[in-house]
């Protein structure tokens, strides 16, 4: 797909000598950037590269140690990060910055409510700004809706919503910072972000984004720069860069392939589905999945996966429908259920549902199986070190130790601890939800390369994936959700994009 934007020669936000240390341990190192006028200016790099420390030094979330930023030619004076909105620099975050307990459209605009009179809020004004810009947007949303309720996409959906609308509040909304802004979103989700940032690149943002997914760096990017252990490797124009010749920049190596070549190994029937359904979330869904296969599960946001894994890992339990391991008929209204029958479950949500920040990587391996070390009411800790060990280095957990907290670890490291977790609990069929979500290229070839292994070792593995890239490179057969019903159930040979496309999209599907 041709780029969707045209670079100008303006530079609009030049950085030179960016440097900057934590404890002695240097983030940034002598770091440039020349952003253009209506350019998209990827700026790439594995977790761990220093993209997250320079994102929130522009947005003056942190203070440099040495450097300069110059916005049109002039110098940013260091006074946090009211004065960059001001000065119309906005960052959409990869974290999630909302209030639960605030509704829709009092997260998008918060901290730049309407008032009337004597400064009382004007709700009603604040909810109808907030309908007109989700419906620019063609995101289904009420505004009035508590965000506590509310999907990862959704809450993803909302952050891009509350980064747009500030510009008609900061002046020409000169540079808009976008750090992995799809990552929990469909591939027609992306697509209506993508339309709204031509809208942007025509009224002459510049935006500077950020994203493991190569694809999309392909479709947007007019120049890409690339960090590396917290130093500045190469800009160069986006055209000139192949897959691969990105990769290598990025991680310092050549890496042939994502995606593992798939497997001759199928064995017997392990899962089977028949009939199941949740009222209002899912219906009618049937499939089996074998030892050794990877079943990938694919559908725009709101078709119901994540929804079916929960219900198969005892979550949100199915009110109809049969469910079979190994032929026999069980049943599950737990995750212990679950659990006692084989089937783990790693959630899409990694630091929400998958792991404990503050606890270690030893606590984080061994939460799930704790009974395997225990010897009464007490834990043998040194059984329970040792099987963490092991497990770190059977999954090439990056760390200094088991002991050290799993906050500290890049997001690829804390998904093999979320599938170390679960693999400790020796399960015969493991259910992954976006098990790459916010993980660099890099990492994702090493998870690529685990599940791999895993369906290699007999395991029966269900991957849903919302990265059509991951679902075709990585599945044996592909099942399509639309709204919550089945529409297909393809072999790998009959799969493609525009495929998956047209039945994720079947509404009508059954009727």
């Amino acid at each position: 797909m041709e780029s969707i934007l045209s670079p100008s020669s303006e530079i609009v936000l030049q950085v030179r000598g960016l440097t900057k240390s934590f404890a002695g341990v240097r983030a940034l190192d002598d770091v440039r950037l020349d952003l253009r006028r209506g350019e998209v200016h990827a700026l790439m790099g594995e977790n761990g590269a220093g993209k997250s420390t320079f994102m929130n030094i522009l947005m003056g979330l942190l203070s440099p140690d040495a450097g300069e930023i110059r916005l049109d030619g002039e110098l940013l004076p260091d006074e946090g990060v009211a004065d960059r909105l001001r000065r119309g620099i906005v960052m959409i975050h990869q974290e999630m910055l909302l209030v639960p307990e605030l509704t829709v459209a009092q997260n998008i605009f918060l901290g730049r409510e309407a008032t009337r009179g004597w400064g009382w809020l004007d709700e009603r004004r604040v909810r109808r700004q907030a309908a007109e810009l989700l419906d620019r947007m063609g995101v289904d949303l009420r505004p009035d809706t508590p965000v506590r309720h509310l999907r990862v996409a959704e809450k993803q959906l909302i952050e891009i919503a509350r980064a747009l609308s500030s510009d008609r509040y900061a002046g020409a909304g000169r540079v808009l910072i976008m750090d992995e802004p799809t990552s929990a979103l469909s591939e027609r989700e992306a697509a209506t972000l993508f339309r709204l940032m031509r809208e942007l690149k025509a009224r002459g943002v510049a935006i500077i984004y950020i994203s493991h997914k190569l694809d999309e760096i392909a479709q947007l990017a007019d120049t890409i720069t690339v960090l590396r252990d917290g130093r500045y490797v190469d800009t160069r124009p986006a055209a000139d860069l192949t897959d691969s010749a990105l990769i290598a920049l990025m991680v310092g190596r050549q890496v042939d392939t994502l995606y593992p070549e798939p497997s001759s190994r199928n064995g017997e029937e392990v899962l089977s589905v028949r009939g199941l359904s949740r009222k209002g979330v899912f219906s009618d869904i049937s499939f089996s999945v074998n030892e050794g296969e990877i079943l990938g599960i694919g559908g725009l946001m709101g078709a119901g996966r994540t929804e079916l894994a929960r219900a198969l890992f005892g979550l949100d339990p199915a009110h109809e429908g049969e469910i079979y391991v190994r032929g026999q008929p069980t049943t599950i209204h737990s995750p212990a259920d679950a659990l006692r029958q084989g089937i783990a479950y790693v959630s899409e949500d990694r630091k929400g549902w998958g792991f404990v920040p503050k606890l270690s990587v030893r606590e984080n391996l061994t939460l799930a199986s704790l009974a395997k070390w225990a010897k009464g009411t007490f834990v043998q800790m040194r059984r329970e070190k040792e099987s963490a060990r092991r497990q770190m280095t059977a999954l090439g957990v990056k760390a200094s130790g088991p002991e050290q907290p799993v906050g500290q670890l890049s997001g690829g490291n804390q998904q093999k601890v979320v599938i170390g977790r679960m693999l400790l609990t020796e399960p015969s069929i493991i259910i992954l939800d976006e098990p790459t979500r916010g993980v660099d290229v890099g990492a994702k070839a090493e998870i690529y390369a685990l599940i791999r292994q895993l369906a290699d070792r007999g395991l029966a593995v269900i991957l849903i994936s919302s990265e059509m890239p991951e679902l075709l490179g990585m599945s044996d057969r592909i099942m399509v959700m639309a709204a919550g019903r089945q529409t297909a159930l393809l072999r790998r040979e009959e799969a493609s994009q525009e495929t998956v496309l047209r039945y994720a999209v079947m509404r009508d599907w059954g009727k």
